[in-house]
C-alpha cells in the first residue's frame, strides 16, 4: 500500500514545483500513466519487457506518446519496449538485464493472468537477489474484489515472493511510488518489486512534481546504517587474529560478493595473502575462474578438489554466500576442520542462518574488504599460506574434471571444453536448469563478474532463451549464449521468436539427451532405474524446423563427435542468431555428486574423476521424505 511521505508541495521560498526538483517537465499536467513513464526515465530505464492488455493500456499509450516525443528531441533516447510470447519471458529478460548489468530491469504486464504468468520471475529474482521492478495493470479501484474480469490479488499472491509490492490507491502518490520502487529494488540486498497499478490511477490527471520518495518508515535508516557504519578496529583485529592462528584459510564466495561490487576488493584480498578460494554456482566470476588459487565451484555438483579443499580448510572466510543445501546439504558436515567461520553478509538474516560463526559483519562485500585490506596493510600483517596454496594445487592435479573420452555418443562435457576454448572465458552465458547448467558451470571459466545467469536458488526450466534476449538488450556488443537442455528449452520455446523479431545475435547451443536428464540420474542412482516421466525420446519435437520456422538462418544438428568442434565454431562465429542442436550421450551423468544429506566425504565422483576414497550409494536405494532433489 502507499505510505504516507512528506509534502514536497510546500516550499518556504514560494518556488514552484519545478524549481525544486529541477526536472523539466515539473509543474506540467499529466496523466498518471505519463507519470510512470516518465519516472522510468528519470530511473535511466532504457528498455521495458511486457506484454500489454487492457488494465495496462494507458501506460502502453503513454510509452509510445513519449517516444514519439522523444524522437523530436535529440538530447533523449527513446525507451525500446520488447514484446516477448509471454508475461513470464518477460519477467526472465529483465532478469537477464538486471543480472548482467547490476541496474534494475524492468518488466510491464496487465492484470489477471498476466500478472500470474509473472510470479515464478519475480519469485526467482527474489530467491537470488535480483534488482528487477514489476508494474502490473490492475483493475479500477472500485471494481476491486469484485471479481471483475481479469482481476487478480496482487498484492496477496506477490507479498511472499518480491521484496516489497505496493498498491497504488493513492494517486497523488504515484510518482513517489515508482521512484521508491526503484530505490527498494537497488539497494541493500537487492530483490524483486512490484507496484499493482489500478487502470482509473493511470487515467488519473494531476500534477507532476518531478521529484520526492514515499516515507517508508525504518528502511531507509537500516540503509544508511549499512552505508555509513564501518567495521571497527577491534573487530578488524579479532578477524585478523583468526587468519593469524589459520594454516589453511579458504575463501568461500556467493552471489553476494558481485551484487555487493565486491569482486575488485575479493580479488585483492586473495592475493594479498595468497588465500585459496571456491565459488558457489552464483558466485562464478567474482574472482577470475582462471586463477591459479581459484578452485572453480564447491557443492553438490562442485569440482572435487574445491570439496576437497573445503574438508582440508581449518578456516572458512564466506563473502557473500549463505551454505545453503546445495553446499551445506548437513551443515555440522560442512568443513569439518575449521577452527573458524567468518560470514560477510548485508542481510544480517543469513548470520548463523544455517551454519554458527565465530566472526561476522553486516555490511557491502566491497566496502567491508577495502576495510579489512587497509587494516592489514596499516597493521603489518603478513602471513605464509604457500604449502597450503600447493596443497590445492595439487588436489586440483590429482582430482581434475574429466569424463568419458571416446564413444558413438558426443560428451555433452567436450562440448563444454571446446565452448570453452572458443570464448575464452569472456562470453555471456545463461542456462537453463538441469544437467546442461551443472556442466557449464562446471567447465566454462569466468573472467569477470555479471558473465554467468542461472536460475541458482528457484532452479527454474526455462529460464535460459528469455533472460539470454534481455543480457543481450543489455549489452548489443558482447558474444550472448544460452546453454539449454531439450526440457528447459521448451519451457519457453516461443522466445526463440522473440530473437529472431528484434535480430539479436543470440546464440541458442541446445544439449539434447531426449530426456530430463537431471532427473534421470536421480531416477537411476535412487529410484532403480523407474524412468518415471523423465523420457522425452517419444517426443516429436523437430527443434531445427523449429528454429527456421521462428527465421534463424543458421539452424544445424550435430551427432557425429568428430563434426563437433569444427560445427560449434561456425555456430559462434556466425554473424546474427544462431541455433545448434548437439545431440549428446544420453546416459552422460554430471560428476562429482554430493548425495542428499551427505557430507564432501562421501561425494561421489563417478569412472573418469579420481577420488581421495570410493564411497558406498546404494544404487538401487530410497530417498528419505525429507531429503530435497
Amino acid at each position: 500500500m502507499n505510505e504516507p511521505a512528506p509534502s514536497i508541495d510546500a516550499d518556504p521560498n514560494g518556488h514552484s514545483p519545478r524549481e525544486q526538483s529541477g526536472h523539466p517537465r515539473a509543474g506540467e499536467v499529466m496523466s498518471g500513466a505519463e507519470m510512470v513513464v516518465e519516472v522510468m526515465a528519470q530511473e535511466g530505464v532504457d528498455t521495458i519487457f511486457g506484454y500489454s492488455g487492457g488494465a495496462i493500456l494507458p501506460t502502453y499509450d503513454a510509452i509510445f506518446r513519449y517516444n514519439e516525443r522523444e524522437r523530436t528531441d535529440a538530447s533523449h533516447d527513446p525507451m525500446q519496449l520488447v514484446v516477448p510470447a509471454n508475461e513470464q519471458g518477460a519477467g526472465f529478460m529483465a532478469a537477464g538485464y538486471a543480472r548482467s548489468t547490476g541496474d534494475v530491469g524492468v518488466f510491464l504486464v496487465t492484470s489477471g493472468p498476466g500478472a500470474t504468468n509473472t510470479v515464478t520471475p519475480i519469485r526467482d529474482c527474489m530467491a537470488d537477489s535480483v534488482p528487477v521492478v514489476l508494474i502490473t495493470g490492475q483493475v479500477a479501484r472500485a471494481a476491486m474484489g469484485t471479481d471483475a474480469f481479469q482481476e487478480a490479488p496482487i498484492v496477496n499472491i506477490m507479498g511472499n515472493c518480491a521484496k516489497h509490492v505496493f498498491l497504488v490507491t493513492r494517486p497523488e502518490r504515484l510518482e513517489e511510488t515508482i521512484r521508491t520502487a526503484f530505490e527498494v529494488a537497488r539497494s541493500g540486498r537487492p530483490g524483486p518489486v512490484v507496484v499493482d497499478l489500478p487502470k482509473d490511477v493511470q487515467n488519473w490527471v494531476g500534477e507532476y512534481k518531478g521529484s520526492g520518495l514515499l516515507g517508508i518508515r525504518g528502511y531507509r535508516q537500516r540503509m544508511e546504517s549499512l552505508r555509513q557504519t564501518p567495521l571497527a578496529e577491534g573487530k578488524a583485529r579479532q578477524f585478523f587474529d583468526m587468519l593469524e592462528q589459520s594454516r589453511r584459510p579458504l575463501l568461500y564466495v556467493g552471489g553476494g560478493a558481485i551484487h555487493g561490487e565486491g569482486s575488485e576488493a575479493l580479488s585483492a584480498f586473495a592475493h594479498e595473502y595468497g588465500i585459496p578460494s571456491v565459488s558457489t554456482v552464483m558466485g562464478l566470476g567474482a574472482i577470475d575462474s582462471t586463477e591459479d588459487l581459484h578452485l572453480h565451484m564447491l557443492g553438490m555438483h562442485g569440482t572435487a578438489y574445491a570439496n576437497y579443499a573445503v574438508e582440508d580448510c581449518d578456516f572458512i572466510i564466506a563473502v557473500g554466500s549463505r551454505f545453503d543445501d546445495r553446499v551445506a546439504a548437513k551443515a555440522e558436515l560442512f568443513a569439518p576442520n575449521a577452527e573458524n567461520i567468518a560470514h560477510i553478509d548485508i542481510d544480517a538474516a543469513e548470520i548463523g542462518k544455517v551454519k554458527q560463526v565465530t566472526w561476522s559483519h553486516i555490511g557491502e562485500a566491497g566496502s567491508t574488504l577495502r576495510q579489512l585490506l587497509d587494516y592489514g596493510r596499516d597493521s603489518g600483517f603478513g602471513a605464509d599460506y604457500t604449502s597450503w596454496g600447493q596443497h590445492c594445487q595439487e588436489l586440483r592435479e590429482r582430482h581434475p574434471m574429466n569424463f568419458k573420452p571416446d564413444g558413438e555418443f558426443i560428451q555433452p562435457q567436450a562440448v563444454m571444453r571446446s565452448l570453452n576454448r572458443l570464448t575464452g572465458g569472456n562470453a555471456i552465458v545463461s542456462t537453463g536448469v538441469g544437467q546442461h547448467q551443472m556442466w557449464a558451470a562446471q567447465y566454462l571459466d569466468f573472467r569477470r563478474p555479471r558473465l554467468w545467469m542461472t536460475s541458482g536458488s528457484m532452479g527454474t526450466m526455462g529460464f535460459g532463451l528469455p533472460a539470454a534476449i534481455g543480457a543481450q538488450f543489455a549489452n548489443p556488443d558482447e558474444l550472448v549464449i544460452d546453454i539449454d537442455g531439450d526440457g528447459s528449452l521448451r519451457m519457453n520455446l516461443g522466445e526463440m521468436e522473440t530473437v529472431t523479431t528484434y535480430g539479436l545475435p543470440v546464440k541458442i547451443l541446445l544439449l539434447n539427451n531426449a530426456g530430463d536428464g537431471m532427473v534421470r540420474q536421480w531416477q537411476k542412482l535412487y529410484f532403480g532405474d523407474r524412468f518415471s516421466g523423465s523420457d522425452k525420446s517419444l517426443h516429436r519435437k523437430n527443434f531445427i524446423k523449429a528454429a527456421e520456422a521462428d527465421g534463424f538462418e543458421f539452424a544445424r544438428n550435430v551427432s557425429d563427435p568428430a563434426e563437433m568442434e569444427d560445427t560449434l565454431a561456425a555456430f559462434i562465429g556466425f554473424d546474427g542468431p544462431a541455433f545448434l542442436e548437439v545431440n549428446v550421450d544420453p546416459d552422460a551423468s554430471v560428476y562429482p555428486m554430493v548425495g542428499p544429506g551427505m557430507g564432501y566425504k562421501q561425494m561421489v565422483t563417478g569412472e573418469y574423476i579420481p577420488a581421495r576414497e570410493i564411497p558406498e550409494i546404494g544404487r538401487h536405494g530410497r530417498v528419505g521424505p525429507s531429503e530435497s532433489f
